[in-house]
């Protein structure tokens, strides 16, 4: 009897940086399976926690919103995680394990905690292992790139640089497109427990002044690239299982 081919690990998608409802409704029709609401007043994509409210109302079971902080005080993000059912919360600032912690319930709720990564050459001395055991409470470790600001430049950090094996499930994100996330996830899914991919930038309309304002076609093309990654390692998977069996 002949086994069943071997099924690689779907890459689960997330559009951050969401503000209006076409966009939150493009989103779940593409197939994304989070959506990211920028609850930091100082980022161009910024939203109010009852406007975040009001958007996340419009999606359908199994498909989770998220919060993105920096630097907010505790009561504040208990405060937006309760306002927004089935929210997890995701510290892109200098909160620490601690702190992270304590604004979470602790336990009550979940949360991601992004990893800055230098630019270049520099992103060699940044400890993942490390940084993922210091946080080894939350659920996943988003990978952005250190950049001015706190995230949402568009720029991607030198994948190949990580450690070859983190223990953690990663986000991978910072300078997404669809014409390079599939390179990504090539890159980092052997070198994790599962793999993500957020998605900011890399989706909007281009020109000046459309930060936070989504181009459907370009997440459509997002989760189109993401699956046909997805579909490129499964052959790989079931070659290497074939081959195996030969031997």
């Amino acid at each position: 009897m002949t086994s069943p081919a071997p099924l690689a690990p779907r890459t689960r998608i997330k559009i951050c940086g969401l503000t209006r409802e076409a966009d939150v409704d493009a989103a779940v029709e593409a197939g994304a399976d989070a959506i990211g609401f920028v609850l930091y007043p100082k980022s161009p994509r910024a939203v109010s926690v009852e406007r975040a409210a009001e958007l996340a109302s419009r999606l359908p079971p199994f498909i989770t919103p998220v919060l993105l902080f920096v630097n907010a005080d505790a009561p504040e993000v208990l405060a937006s995680l309760a306002r927004v059912k089935g929210a997890i919360a995701q510290f892109h600032g200098e909160e620490t394990p601690e702190q992270c912690e304590e604004a979470t319930g602790p336990g009550r709720f979940r949360y991601m905690r992004a990893a800055r990564i230098p630019l270049g050459a520099a992103g060699a001395g940044f400890d993942l292992v490390k940084y993922a055991s210091d946080y080894s409470r939350a659920q996943a470790i988003l990978l952005d790139a250190h950049v001015e600001g706190y995230g949402g430049g568009g720029k991607a950090f030198d994948w190949s640089l990580l450690p070859p094996a983190v223990d953690a499930h990663l986000v991978l994100s910072g300078g997404l497109t669809p014409a390079n996330v599939s390179d990504g996830i090539h890159s980092l899914r052997t070198r994790c427990k599962t793999l993500s991919v957020d998605v900011s930038s890399g989706v909007e309309i281009d020109g000046p002044g459309h930060k936070g304002l989504k181009d459907a076609g370009k997440i459509r093309a997002f989760v189109a690239a993401v699956r046909t990654a997805d579909a490129a390692n499964t052959v790989k998977a079931s070659a290497a299982d074939a081959s195996s069996f030969s031997s």
